[in-house]
C-alpha cells in the first residue's frame, strides 16, 4: 500500500474486501456502489455473475473518503477502467501491479528480452499478482470462521473444489489446530 498510488490503494482495497477478479474492480462505476445500504453491485465479466457484496467498514470508509461525481457512469478508478475499455483486456493492469509487486520486494523485475522459445513457449508465471486478492480474500473469510458455503457466494466460486484450491490456510492456525489434539500416551 505505501508504494501504490491512490487509485490502485483503491483497487487493492477492493481486491482485498470483495475478493473479485481485477477487470471486474477496473470497471466499477458509481452506479454499482448503494452507499445507503453499505453494498455494491456488479455482474463478474468472466460468468455473468450477479454479486450483491456489503462492504466491509474499511472499505466504506474509503469509499465515502471518494470524490465521486453524481454521475453515475463516473468510474470509481478513472485510469484504470480507461485502460479496460480501450483494451479490452486487463493486461496492462497486472503489468502495473506487477511493478508495485517489484517495488515493496514481492516479484522479481520482469526482463523485456526474448529468450528465443517464441510465443507459445510455457512462462515462468509469478507466485504473487492482483488475483493473490482473491485467494487472500477466501483465506480470510474461511480463517474468520465463516462457512465455506457463504465464502463461496461471497467470493463468487461455483464449487467447493474450486473454493478449497483458493484457501490457503496459515501455519499459525495449523499450529493451533495441532495443540487441541489429545495426548494419546497418558
Amino acid at each position: 500500500m505505501e508504494v501504490a498510488d491512490d487509485e490502485w490503494r483503491g483497487m487493492i482495497l477492493f481486491g482485498f474486501y470483495i475478493g473479485q477478479r481485477l477487470g471486474d474492480i477496473a470497471s466499477l462505476t458509481r452506479q454499482k456502489l448503494d452507499l445507503e445500504r453499505a453494498e455494491i453491485k456488479l455482474r463478474t465479466d468472466k460468468t455473468g455473475r450477479l454479486q450483491i457484496l456489503p462492504l466491509a467498514a474499511p472499505l466504506l470508509k474509503y469509499v465515502k473518503k471518494l470524490r465521486l461525481a453524481n454521475d453515475p457512469n463516473t468510474p470509481l478508478f478513472p485510469r484504470a477502467f480507461a485502460i479496460v475499455e480501450r483494451q479490452g483486456r486487463t493486461g496492462n493492469l497486472s503489468n502495473q501491479f506487477h511493478k508495485i509487486l517489484v517495488a515493496v520486494g514481492l516479484a522479481e523485475k520482469r526482463s523485456h528480452h526474448g529468450t528465443g522459445k517464441g510465443r507459445n513457449a510455457s512462462r515462468k508465471l509469478n507466485d504473487v499478482s492482483f488475483h493473490s486478492l482473491r485467494h487472500t480474500a477466501t483465506t480470510q473469510l474461511k480463517a474468520a470462521g465463516i462457512s465455506d458455503a457463504i465464502a463461496r457466494e461471497f467470493v463468487g466460486h461455483d464449487s467447493e473444489e474450486i473454493s478449497n484450491s483458493y484457501t490457503h490456510i496459515p501455519t499459525e492456525i495449523l499450529r493451533e489446530a495441532a495443540k487441541k489434539l489429545p495426548d494419546i500416551f497418558k
